[in-house]
């Protein structure tokens, strides 16, 4: 088959494709010719080298994928050869051919195509994983995201919305804050012209939000907490403008506030399994009817991968980059 691979960690320009082995599924997996696969950020982690994937887990570059099953391992009840699927994987969606559990795999709603239905797994798994596993929402509350323009971040947006939450979104420009705007948010900020704690105490009449979803990590964290109304919830997710950075722990104590960190992609396979049992009664229908919409910026050939992580790191993306075999 036909795969992504890469000799030694570095820049984009270390992607080539290359012939591999077909992988054979095992117990309770089966095999997928990938039509398409979603592009994340800890793609570009892995690539440069500080983000190696789970043991066990295959090298190959990729976190979710949608396509044709094409093969069955022991013991698979859930799905037949020719379904059309979408799956979770923790690595190996840059490639012709890729193996999944069943269990993370779902079927592609008939309104979705190929690009599309790629752009769902990752996205919305780790947006419901952090809204309502990790974050606790419920309808009536208030939420913050930032990025909301990116993949996942549009998916918190819509599934917020859903939820019957009220959804407040930052992002880097004008075009992006009206997509936010679209998706559901009530108000979007711009990263960089607005002081978004500031504009969510107004928006909120000084009280604040009740959970704060953030992927940029460090420069964020004291405004996160200002954010916060007393007893709201921050949930870490990514740290896109770094990791580290002067702490002050006061404003968590005196606004009893909860602070949490998460990945998906590490967590055991069973825990997959149960998130998108729990995620697709709510998922599925909303996405077959159009009431959730997978994001897709744009698409790039296998062949032109190095191109589409550059596209990615520059941070011009609306949504999902689409990797296409």
């Amino acid at each position: 088959m036909r795969a992504v691979v890469f000799d030694r960690p570095g820049e984009p320009e270390v992607l080539r494709v290359a012939d591999l082995p077909d992988p054979v599924p095992g117990q309770g997996e089966i095999l997928v010719r990938v039509h398409a696969a979603g592009i994340n950020r800890a793609d570009l982690l892995q690539r440069s080298g500080r983000y190696p994937p789970p043991a066990g887990e295959p090298e190959i570059l990729g976190l979710e994928f949608a396509g044709e099953v094409v093969g069955l391992g022991p013991g698979c009840t859930r799905h037949k050869t020719g379904d059309r699927i979408m799956a979770l994987v923790a690595g190996g969606a840059y490639a012709a051919l890729a193996v999944t559990p069943e269990s993370t795999a779902w079927p592609v709603p008939a309104a979705l195509d190929w690009r599309q239905a790629a752009a769902v797994p990752e996205s919305f798994l780790t947006a419901w994983l952090n809204l309502f596993d990790m974050g606790a929402l419920r309808a009536g509350e208030t939420v913050l995201v930032h990025a909301g323009a990116s993949g996942v971040g549009s998916a918190v947006i819509q599934l917020a919305r859903e939820s019957g939450a009220t959804v407040f979104a930052t992002a880097g420009s004008d075009a992006k804050l009206a997509l936010c705007r679209q998706l559901g948010a009530t108000q979007a900020f711009h990263r960089e012209r607005e002081d978004f704690p500031s504009a969510v105490l107004q928006a909120t009449a000084g009280e604040g939000v009740h959970l704060v979803i953030d992927f940029v990590g460090a420069p964020y964290w004291a405004g996160n907490l200002r954010a916060l109304r007393t007893g709201g919830r921050l949930v870490l997710v990514g740290f896109l403008g770094g990791s580290s950075g002067e702490l002050d722990l006061g404003l968590v104590m005196r606004k009893s506030l909860t602070v949490r960190g998460t990945t998906l992609r590490g967590r055991p396979r069973a825990d997959k399994a149960r998130l998108c049992e729990q995620a697709a009664p709510f998922v599925l229908p909303r996405l077959a009817d159009g009431r959730l919409r997978p994001l897709v910026d744009c698409a790039f050939a296998a062949q032109d991968v190095a191109a589409a992580h550059e596209y990615v790191a520059a941070n011009r993306s609306a949504g999902k980059v689409i990797l296409e075999f």
